[in-house]
């Protein structure tokens, strides 16, 4: 078996005044995670834009600019409040044309019915790639590292993991393995955690307080490492030096394995 490819980061947009004002809950946040994470990605950032077009072709040119690929989900249908489609191209730089695969999929659909509104689905950036939709056949489409999907997770979530799976192999996963730290103030492990972090760069060392519900105070801290690959000698740094400053610990039961 070959070994797994690099592991990647990527963005997440998710468009809608109807997000934003309350009327519908986002559901991509949680079902992007889990699916970046069994296939060993992780998620960089997360923006909730309006349906603005100066917002969002502003935005969308920021993350065109970055190195990281990103979906996003909301605003490529045909009614007036959709405007991803055109301030995908606008921040691009380029013209917003009639795709002639998006069109012959969106005809197939509709047949004459396609005219004159649901046909504007088809009206894409230019240079830009189709992303199947295997629920009705409206293509997303891809643009400068972002994959533009319906707002809708039904259509959306199928047309993400293809892209996934079609253009960007599996990677490491991320894992994660800590102990609990009783009877100490999250500030005296600073010096600890800065130490092992130095020693393990490709490790990310957290520290979470879980608190007294009766008093607010931390009734412990759950301290690790974070990263892909083995943990076991960042795991034990921590444990030697919290057993050096006699703090006391316990082991968590989160393992390698539980990110």
């Amino acid at each position: 078996m070959s070994a797994p490819a690099a592991a990647r980061v990527f963005g997440l947009i998710v468009i809608g005044d109807e997000v934003l004002n309350g009327a519908r809950t986002d559901a991509h946040l949680a079902a992007f995670k889990a699916m970046l994470a069994a296939r060993g990605h992780g998620l960089a950032w997360y923006w909730l834009l309006p349906d603005e077009p100066a917002v969002l072709t502003r935005h969308l040119a920021l993350a065109m600019a970055d190195q990281v690929p990103a979906f996003c989900c909301g605003g490529i249908g045909a009614t007036p409040d959709d405007h991803t489609r055109a301030c995908a191209a606008a921040a691009a730089g380029v013209g917003l044309v009639r795709h002639p695969q998006a069109q012959a999929l969106i005809e197939g659909r509709f047949g004459s019915a396609a005219y004159p509104h649901r046909i504007l689905m088809a009206d894409l950036p230019a240079g830009c790639l189709l992303i199947p939709n295997p629920h009705n056949q409206i293509p997303g489409f891809g643009l400068q590292g972002l994959w533009f999907l319906p707002g809708f997770p039904q259509l959306a979530w199928p047309m993400a993991e293809g892209v996934l799976d079609r253009q960007y192999p599996p990677g490491q996963p991320l894992q994660e393995a800590a102990v609990e730290v009783h009877g100490v103030p999250e500030s005296r492990l600073i010096p600890l955690m800065q130490e092992v972090g130095g020693a393990f760069p490709a490790c990310k060392v957290f520290s979470l307080p879980h608190l007294d519900s009766a008093d607010g105070g931390a009734s412990y801290v759950l301290l690790g490492v974070r990263g892909r690959g083995d943990l076991n000698a960042a795991m034990q740094a921590l444990r030697h030096g919290l057993t050096a400053a006699a703090m006391e610990f316990r082991e968590s039961g989160l393992v390698p394995g539980d990110a």
